[in-house]
């Protein structure tokens, strides 16, 4: 195994996911759902951010180039689903946590484009171009692993926090929670902007 391969992909995927920075908006999206209900949607959420990063991973590029979609357009994508469940947060006009609800807050925002969002995305990417040998793609697969491990783990038990702020607290850190969340959704469109307004300045040079 590269373990110096290992060591920056695994430390990367976990600046970019952050795993204490996803507490408060987990909590703001299952906080009221009963243990056993948040519990399940964590650990949907951690699969299927797991399995985009790994498609992407194998074959992002192409997936990509197929629909003909730069990078910068993903990331704007990403912001404005996320700029949709903030405005939900901040005006509190969400859905009864039931079933169904369980699992769409699972997939999105929780597992995509929060845990596997563009930066995740793109960074995995990188780091298979990178690779050359068996040794390399196994460090790659087990920086992947042990940081959605990580991210379970935290998810998992973060019902402390929902025992000691009791309903009102959860409702006071969801409305932080979609400040956050406008935030860092503004921001992955002004990248998106950023970089496509740069790759045409380029390209009309």
């Amino acid at each position: 195994m590269n373990l110096k391969l290992f060591g920056e992909a695994f430390v990367t995927l976990l600046v970019i996911i952050d795993p204490p920075g996803m507490v408060p908006i987990f909590l703001a999206l299952t906080g009221a759902m009963p243990a056993k209900a948040r519990h399940r949607a964590g650990l949907q959420a951690v699969a299927l951010a797991g399995g985009v990063i790994v498609t992407f991973a194998v074959g992002g590029q192409q997936i990509l180039r197929y629909l003909g979609i730069d990078l910068p357009a993903l990331q704007g994508a990403g912001g404005l689903l996320l700029v949709l469940v903030a405005l939900q947060l901040l005006t509190g006009k969400t859905e009864e946590p039931d079933a169904q609800a369980t699992t769409n807050v699972a997939l999105v925002p929780l597992g995509t484009p929060l845990l596997a969002g563009p930066g995740a995305i793109v960074a995995t990417m990188l780091f298979v171009r990178r690779a050359h040998h068996l040794a390399d793609y196994l460090s790659i697969a087990a920086a992947i692993v042990l940081v959605l491990v990580v991210v379970w783990l935290v998810l998992r038990f973060c019902g402390v926090i929902v025992r000691v702020l009791r309903p009102s607290g959860i409702e006071v850190l969801t409305r932080i929670a979609g400040l956050l969340l406008a935030a860092i959704a503004v921001q992955l469109i002004a990248d998106a902007v950023a970089a496509f307004v740069t790759t045409y300045v380029h390209s009309a040079g």
